[in-house]
């Protein structure tokens, strides 16, 4: 989630999946935001692309060794950072076979060109967390699949109304105080946690996010919640800095009050407290300056798939903040299975073409990757 952005697109089937310390020079296709095909050299060194420039001209250096990329296309790896499962196995609930079924997944999404992912978990009960997160830390890459960079757990201290396809049963009720201590209880273990969503309008998680992000480093995201712009901006300046599957699972965009949405273009935010301007602000409530800016942009993921987000939806967010967009599938364990009934978390989807829904409702389910 750092502010970086290629204007060159850096991997392709045919180099390395691990490079050495070595300047490597391959010779490929490159892919430019003009969208045109260029001929050209990649140097790499220590995995990361260097100014071709740079290197020539100024550091006078030549490649340890080159690729002919045989006019394969040099395109970016994609990260998801959030998918649920694939292949009929489903990161929330699934213990058996689990080392050999994460194997499969890996495997399968390189495959498709996922480079790397976050396995998702939905909101569980506090023995499922316990059975199941240990399982990640005891996971160990193959040479031939894709790298999980860290677990991200959408919920369970998520709004009930928004709770799409979480089950009621296992999401805090909305009342209890919300503490650091009890959210890691309910998790058993923050090991090879990276992202966290949350509703911010839960009480007490102002202070639960700042704890995150500062003392846990995790990345707080927000989603599954009916918080206001005023509510989502708090969560900001406590350090959230993601939106959970912008437009699904919360409030709708409205003119006088845009809820999380209008975090993409927000950069003071309003506040219903009116302080005289003569007196100071405490600190923990930064926020309510007028004057005060946002302490940065947050990156939102889009579920950009025709079904979840109308392409004119996307289209809009995406000319509001283009740099901070990032593509996500949401993926079920129904992803590369036919149509039928599935298993996501502790309920089921009923998948039919593009769509999965909870069986017997309208309650949309995640993706399951197809055209």
């Amino acid at each position: 989630f750092n502010d970086s952005l290629h204007e060159l697109q850096i991997t392709s089937r045919r180099l390395p999946t691990a490079l050495t310390s070595n300047e490597l020079k391959p010779h490929a296709d490159l892919e430019f935001k003009s969208k045109v095909l260029k001929s050209e050299d990649l140097w790499i060194l220590d995995g990361r692309i260097l100014d071709p420039e740079k290197v020539f001209w100024d550091e006078r250096r030549v490649a340890d060794k080159e690729i002919d990329c045989h006019g394969f296309i040099a395109a970016p790896g994609f990260i998801d950072t959030q998918i649920n499962g694939a292949l009929g196995f489903d990161f929330s609930s699934d213990i058996d076979n689990f080392q050999e079924s994460l194997h499969e997944v890996a495997t399968y999404v390189l495959r498709h060109g996922v480079t790397a992912f976050y396995p998702t978990i939905v909101s569980s009960s506090e023995e499922t967390y316990s059975r199941i997160l240990p399982k990640f830390a005891a996971y160990e890459r193959g040479p031939k699949e894709a790298e999980i960079l860290g677990l991200h757990l959408e919920g369970p201290f998520i709004s009930q109304e928004k709770r799409g396809a979480h089950h009621k049963s296992v999401i805090s009720d909305g009342q209890e105080q919300i503490t650091l201590s009890k959210l890691k209880k309910r998790y058993g273990s923050l090991e090879k946690v990276a992202i966290i969503t949350v509703a911010p309008e839960l009480r007490g998680m102002e202070q639960v996010i700042e704890e995150l992000c500062n003392n846990e480093k995790i990345v707080v995201s927000l989603g599954h919640s009916m918080c206001d712009l005023e509510t989502a901006g708090k969560a900001v300046w406590s350090g959230a800095r993601y939106i959970t599957h912008l437009f699904n699972a919360m409030l709708p965009f409205h003119h006088r009050d845009p809820g999380i949405v209008g975090l993409l273009t927000c950069q003071k935010l309003p506040t219903s407290q009116k302080l005289p301007t003569s007196q100071k602000l405490p600190t923990s409530h930064k926020w309510l300056s007028s004057d005060k800016k946002l302490p940065h942009k947050v990156f939102y993921g889009m579920i950009a798939d025709g079904v979840h987000t109308d392409p004119a939806a996307l289209r809009i967010a995406y000319r509001a903040d283009p740099k901070r967009l990032v593509l996500v599938t949401d993926a079920i364990a129904a992803m590369g299975l036919s149509d039928g009934v599935h298993r996501h978390g502790c309920q089921q989807v009923e998948v039919v073409g593009k769509r999965a829904t909870l069986l017997g409702t309208n309650s949309l389910a995640g993706k399951i990757g197809r055209a």
